[in-house]
């Protein structure tokens, strides 16, 4: 299953490529103008953030959301936990309830298909890898940074071999089809909020192309039951 999984990403990521030319970091102004909303309230969503990490037992591994990611996500026995609100436009009404703040700015962000929150565990580290769907950026909104001992943050996102260290309530929007690695040198839980945005500005066969690939995931998400 996970070498079909890869052929297809592979085979998607071609047609993007040669369709759409994008830097790895774009300009989050022009490309996600909700960015605020988010921004703007991370507090608050941090404090919800940290509301689930006292059940953080009961969030599911990202590898047993999506089995075929089991090598990055089971890689090293250490946790990567995602808490799902919504996925592809599907909303969950469990995970939206229990994170009211969050949820209300998710659906008043028209461009946001999905928005999860990720807990890395301590000493976690995600291999390099790559997204297919260039139909779609990466907006990542730190909520509670782990510190290392100069003060800096101590996990780090590596994007196409730039590496990126933010701190609490800082963002970046990125494309998630280049190569990226995540790794957490702390022995706190990195938790980060993670929204994939609707690409503005692309030709009409992508636009085409990329609902049509949205409708098959949901279709997917559906019948795996995960909504």
């Amino acid at each position: 299953m996970a070498a079909i999984y890869d052929r297809t990403a592979t085979f998607i990521r071609e047609i993007y490529d040669w369709r759409i030319e994008a830097p790895p970091v774009l300009d989050v102004e022009s490309n996600f103008p909700d960015w605020k909303k988010f921004v703007g309230a991370w507090p608050e969503i941090r404090d919800e953030a940290l509301a689930i990490v006292r059940r953080l037992q009961d969030v599911p591994r990202f590898h047993e959301i999506m089995r075929e990611q089991a090598a990055i996500s089971a890689n090293d026995g250490r946790d990567w936990r995602l808490f799902i609100l919504k996925a592809y436009g599907i909303a969950n009404p469990k995970n939206m309830a229990s994170c009211p703040i969050l949820s209300s700015v998710v659906t008043a962000s028209p461009d946001v298909l999905s928005a999860s929150i990720s807990f890395l565990a301590p000493n976690k580290h995600i291999p390099s890898h790559r997204g297919p769907f260039r139909g779609i950026l990466r907006f990542y909104l730190p909520l509670a940074m782990p510190k290392a001992a100069d003060g800096l943050p101590a996990a780090a996102l590596k994007i196409a071999d730039s590496e990126y260290r933010l701190g609490d309530g800082e963002c970046l929007l990125w494309d998630d089809t280049y190569p990226h690695e995540v790794w957490n040198r702390s022995e706190e839980v990195r938790i980060v909020l993670l929204l994939d945005v609707r690409r503005r500005h692309m030709p009409m066969d992508m636009e085409l192309f990329s609902r049509a690939l949205m409708a098959i995931v949901r279709f997917g998400i559906r019948a795996r039951g995960l909504s």
